[in-house]
Parts: C-alpha cells; sequence; structure tokens
C-alpha cells in the first residue's frame, strides 16, 4: 500500500487576498483551494470582490469548488484564525452589513492592520479611487463584460498550454499590462490610494481592486496590492518577522513535480 505523505502547512502571521470572483467562470477556485490548505495564519484579510455578485445578477454559475472556498474560509474562522471581510464593489451588497459578524467572520468597510513590527496598515478594496466605478457605473460595467470576454480568450488559451505541459500564465494580465492606458491608470490608481494613507497618517495601505499584485514605496509610503485569483493567483502575506511578500501561487504549482489536480472534494473536518 503506497502511503502518500502529507506536506506541512505554511504558517503566515497574515494573509490578504482579494479579486476571489466567486460565481465566475475566470474564478481559479481550485488554485485557491490549494493556496488554502497549505497556507494558514493568525489573521486574514478578504479584501473584496469576494464573491462577484455583478455577474450574479445576470446568470447564476456557482459551481462545487467555489463552495468550497467559501466553506474552507469558515472552517479557518472556526479554528481561530482572526478573518475580516472587507466588500469591495463586486460584492457591494455586503456593505450594509459592516460591524457584524457571520460565522466568526468580521465585515467592515475597511480596517488598520498593525505589522509585528507596529507599522500600521490602513486595508481597504480601493474601490473608492476608481473614478469609472464611483461615476460612471455604466461604463464600468461594459468593462466588465469586455473583461469576461478576454478572462474567456484566457481560458481557451491555457487549455491549449495544458495540452502542451506548459502552466498557467495569463494572457490578460499580459495584454493589460502592454496597454499603455492601461499602465497610466495603474501608477494614477496607486498614487491615489497612497495619498489616502498618508492623509490617513498611517504607514501603509493594502488593496486590490486592480488585479495587480504589488509592493513599492510612493513617497514614503508603502503600497501593497494581493492581486487576484482571477489572472495571477497572488497572495500578500506577513511572516512573523513583520516582513511583507507576495506569494504568486500558480508560479508556485509549476515548479512542483506533480500538476495540481482539475479539482479534489475537501476531506471530512475529523479527516483534516
Amino acid at each position: 500500500m503506497t502511503v502518500i505523505k502529507r506536506q506541512p502547512s505554511v504558517h503566515h502571521r497574515t494573509i490578504f487576498i482579494s479579486d476571489i470572483h466567486l460565481g465566475t467562470r475566470g474564478c481559479q477556485a481550485e488554485m485557491l483551494l490549494d493556496f488554502l490548505k497549505k497556507n494558514e495564519c493568525e489573521y486574514l484579510y478578504l479584501v473584496g470582490d469576494i464573491v462577484d455578485g455583478w455577474r450574479l445578477k445576470r446568470w447564476w454559475y456557482w459551481p462545487q469548488p467555489h463552495n468550497d472556498v467559501v466553506q474552507k474560509v469558515l472552517r479557518k474562522a472556526r479554528k481561530g484564525t482572526n478573518v475580516i471581510y472587507i466588500p469591495g464593489n463586486h460584492d457591494e451588497a455586503a456593505r450594509q452589513y459592516c460591524q457584524l459578524t457571520f460565522g466568526d467572520v468580521r465585515v467592515e468597510e475597511e480596517a488598520i492592520h498593525v505589522t509585528r513590527e507596529g507599522r500600521k496598515l490602513l486595508v481597504i478594496h480601493g474601490d473608492q479611487f476608481d473614478g469609472v466605478v464611483r461615476y460612471a457605473r455604466w461604463l464600468a460595467i461594459l468593462g466588465d463584460w469586455a473583461y469576461t470576454l478576454a478572462l474567456r480568450l484566457n481560458t481557451a488559451f491555457n487549455w491549449g498550454r495544458r495540452r502542451l505541459g506548459l502552466p498557467y500564465w495569463s494572457l490578460s494580465a499580459y495584454l493589460k499590462h502592454k496597454v499603455k492606458n492601461a499602465v497610466q491608470f495603474i501608477a494614477d490608481y496607486e498614487a491615489a490610494v497612497a495619498g489616502e494613507a498618508r492623509r490617513r497618517g498611517v504607514d501603509g495601505v493594502v488593496c486590490g481592486h486592480i488585479h495587480h499584485a504589488e509592493i513599492r514605496t510612493i513617497d514614503g509610503i508603502l503600497y501593497c496590492n494581493d492581486g487576484d485569483w482571477v489572472e495571477s493567483c497572488t497572495a500578500l502575506v506577513e511572516d512573523f518577522d513583520g516582513r511583507l511578500r507576495i506569494v504568486r501561487w500558480a508560479e508556485e504549482v509549476a515548479r512542483r513535480p506533480t500538476a495540481l489536480p482539475r479539482y479534489a472534494p475537501p476531506q471530512p473536518l475529523a479527516a483534516e
């Protein structure tokens, strides 16, 4: 009988994830489940756009892996992880429940996270600094439709890569970051978010929204974007020495000797 050794989990002080977009075909739920199973933390921040309410209003899509992501997060909360959920623009309906707790998950409009080193970080989704979302909602919805089309092309592209034995690679992210206007939008967004952190008198900011993972200093303010689980499959983690870094999970999976299973049902709680 062959015994399969289970890899030990990696422990962090804090994990920040956002822009999962559960309820959409572009969501990399299996990749996220793999990450959540192999990474533990004391604090877990869900930094918005966890469920895509915009898409679910138009048509219902909720396969089993998406439900398992929710169950995995709730299980972490029950086991003692401090889970803070900060809604974004795609799950803005949850903002009416801020300052309430559901299943040991606390819902907040925003949060202040204090790192091991004592640095104060403002944690927000970031859609407040996107003028299109705030002042031209119809244009944001149109852009969301175009983005969905790009993700479908991305899915077909990666299907071909898998057939060739190549790892996941985001065509949509590559195209977005090659377009001059998109690059300028990202720079303007980062400057606006960092400016808000400076106005609040904190040391830095953690956000999501634009699906572009980044850690850099902007005029003395630490800017951290945890990326997404649609294009890049990234998370921001704080280690126990206070160091912040981006984990690029698709790249981690690609380095393994065996490929990530397409989908494996979760084991019962007693066996986990």
